[in-house]
């Protein structure tokens, strides 16, 4: 079983990416989320990798740019009804910490927004994950992380920002995470801004 790549992104398509991994190419299925935070083609990325088996599909690989996600699609999957595509669907309109904040509250509404979920299968996720761990922790640790994160952090300012200039969320996500890792966790929102746009003019 693959349980994490290393490697250079060879293709970014529209529901999955090929990692060339010492010249060997990985298909690896990865969320809208996913996809649009990976690095640019030629640069190397780490996922890690769920790995599912079928008679229809054989081997197929998920993939994930962190580990707490990983664990998310895999705890949603143990709910009927929930396939790999809705739990890459749910996780594409929340994260983790947020997927953890809506069980807590039972905000059937927020998990129905993901393609392929409806109010009644939201109904039974938000129910049955309450009291689950999510992402590696249980619903009262993100619920504590949630309220810390509800001030607008620089990153999530600067998203916002480049979204008003009409650059689409995946990709604005992905340059601003780019120009974090560059300029370090205590970047302001303007330098950010300045380093994001930067990025997007490569």
């Amino acid at each position: 079983m693959i349980g994490r790549l290393r490697g250079l992104v060879a293709e970014i398509g529209e529901e999955d990416a090929l990692i060339d991994v010492g010249g060997v190419g990985y298909v690896v299925r990865c969320g809208a989320r996913t996809l649009g935070r990976l690095p640019p083609t030629g640069e190397e990325a780490t996922l890690h990798i769920e790995t599912h088996w079928s008679d229809q599909a054989g081997i197929r690989l998920y993939g994930f740019l962190a580990r707490d996600e990983r664990h998310a699609f895999v705890t949603l999957q143990d709910i009927q009804g929930v396939g790999p595509k809705a739990a890459l669907g749910v996780l594409d309109v929340l994260t983790p910490g947020e997927l953890a904040g809506a069980a807590q509250r039972g905000d059937k509404a927020a998990v129905s927004r993901a393609n392929g979920v409806g109010p009644k299968l939201a109904l039974r996720i938000v129910t049955e994950l309450k009291d689950k761990p999510i992402g590696g922790g249980t619903v009262a640790d993100f619920h504590a992380q949630i309220h810390a994160a509800a001030a607008p952090s620089p990153g999530g300012s600067a998203v916002a920002a480049l979204m008003g200039l009409g650059v689409a969320e995946p990709v604005a996500r992905r340059v601003v995470d780019q120009a974090s890792l560059r300029l370090g966790e205590d970047a302001d929102e303007p330098a950010l801004i300045k380093a994001a746009l930067q990025e997007l003019g490569r």
